[in-house]
């Protein structure tokens, strides 16, 4: 199979909506990069600096007609533009560009398969972009990584609901969670959840299954790094799966919709403040006595 690409540049404050608006129109995976020649330094603590100017990649399946955000991108002034397809087999070595090491929280390592061990000591896991994107880069996904290294669910049952590559999950198990179960619509995330199960060595760790194959809980840690439609519409099926006193952590989120949907868990649900990086959220909630 080849899959289609759509190359876009914009102003670095319209990436995290693009990005949304891409994601919501079918895309299996989102990269930026600079547009221009502009380096980001290293940053002051707590600054998230972009590029002024950003190229956005996008790779749809073949059967995603495009030509509707085509138009839907020019009536906004955004440039975009078909690239040549990429062919199935070429999927990873393209992914992989620039793809490092990163350790999230000080405490957990996330490598490429080739990369050499880190000598500190702290748990890693290896992970290389596949079919079920999810190796850390994007800000939701470090966002939960460093929450997760930050708050060791050491003993506790994990949840991962929408668990694309199941670095989450893995990031648990890796953690010393008591047991994970890992949840997606999606079987090819399912299948890319297994394998890097498989290939960490937490296969006997992890429960993965589909939704309606997911035992009732309740369940001490439940993350979904997920869509707002959707976080929105499972608000009621995540206050029944949490344990009183549990906690929630939601990502895939931009800044702006944190009230509606702080709103809509409020019945079971506190907040403590958002953690946000370039535009993108993540929620911490206790789940009500």
């Amino acid at each position: 199979m080849a899959w289609q690409r759509l190359h876009l540049e914009a102003p670095a404050q319209q990436q995290a909506a693009l990005e949304t608006l891409l994601a919501d129109s079918g895309a299996a995976a989102v990269t930026t990069r600079d547009a221009g020649d502009v380096p980001v330094l290293e940053p002051a603590p707590g600054a998230t600096p972009m590029w002024p100017q950003c190229r956005l990649e996008a790779l749809f399946e073949t059967g995603v007609e495009l030509m509707p955000l085509l138009d839907l991108l020019a009536a906004g002034g955004v440039q975009a533009r078909l690239a040549p397809p990429l062919a199935d087999a070429d999927w990873v070595a393209h992914a992989r560009a620039g793809w490092q090491a990163r350790c999230f929280g000080e405490r957990l390592w996330v490598l490429p398969g080739d990369a050499a061990p880190p000598d500190d000591g702290l748990p890693a896991l290896r992970l290389d972009p596949g079919l079920a994107f999810g190796t850390g880069a994007h800000p939701t996904t470090a966002l939960c990584l460093e929450w997760l290294a930050q708050h060791p669910p050491a003993g506790l049952r994990v949840l991962d609901y929408g668990c694309g590559s199941g670095i989450l999950a893995l990031a648990a198990a890796r953690l010393g969670a008591a047991g994970v179960s890992a949840v997606d619509i999606d079987p090819q995330a399912l299948r890319a959840c297994a394998d890097n199960a498989a290939r960490n060595h937490l296969a006997a760790a992890l429960r993965i299954v589909a939704p309606t194959a997911l035992d009732a809980g309740p369940f001490d840690l439940l993350l979904a790094n997920i869509l707002k439609p959707a976080l929105t519409e499972l608000a009621p099926r995540f206050a029944a799966l949490v344990a009183p006193g549990g906690r929630l952590l939601l990502s895939g989120l931009l800044s702006e919709q944190a009230p509606g949907l702080a709103e809509a868990y409020a019945p079971a649900f506190d907040f403590a403040p958002v953690r946000e990086r370039e535009g993108w959220i993540a929620m911490e909630g206790r789940r009500h006595d």
